[in-house]
């Protein structure tokens, strides 16, 4: 598959619904038999978008061409956990996995949240394949655990623990185009 991918920032209404349609068609790929199918019921690409144009925020997008194959979003835990970063939401395309799309995304949101010297993100407790690639890019269960009833599943969180850089050190600055 010959592609040309770009990762930047989301910003244009096109690039925001192609975030909500990779969330959508995400949830009811990987997630089938693993959240409860009521749940999936409900959640439609309408839903997505609403989410979507609500939070465009603290989200990069992985593109080949015009056209959305994932998204990475990001935040700080605030209030509940002070000083950690979090992974709040990494997608792609089932057709994309295995191409480095993920890898990328991981990147330009462990870029933004370089600061930080834990990063967290939740998981669903049997997304074996998210969890294997977690695990690849340095992330280890911490033993919390949370169910969600709605879900009809539980989460894990996932935790990456970064060494802090010498005070006044300065990251490389983050190359868009080539995604390191």
């Amino acid at each position: 598959m010959k592609m040309s991918v770009t990762i930047k920032k989301m910003e244009t209404d096109a690039e925001i619904r192609g975030k909500a349609l990779v969330h959508w068609r995400a949830w009811h790929e990987a997630y089938a038999g693993l959240v409860s199918q009521d749940f999936l019921d409900k959640l439609t690409l309408e839903r997505c978008e609403k989410m979507a144009f609500s939070w465009p925020d603290n989200t990069v997008v992985a593109k080949d061409g015009e056209r959305v194959l994932g998204f990475v979003a990001w935040g700080d835990r605030g209030e509940e956990v002070p000083g950690i970063g979090e992974i709040f939401a990494l997608y792609v395309a089932s057709e994309y996995y295995g191409t480095g799309v993920a890898q990328r995304l991981m990147d330009a949101g462990l870029e933004r949240l370089r600061d930080y010297p834990t990063v967290c993100l939740w998981v669903l407790k049997e997304n074996k394949r998210a969890i294997r690639f977690y695990e690849k890019c340095g992330f280890r269960p911490d033993g919390t655990e949370e169910y969600h009833a709605n879900l009809a599943a539980e989460e894990i969180r996932m935790t990456l623990e970064r060494k802090t850089r010498p005070q006044g050190a300065r990251p490389a600055p983050y190359d868009e185009k080539a995604g390191s």
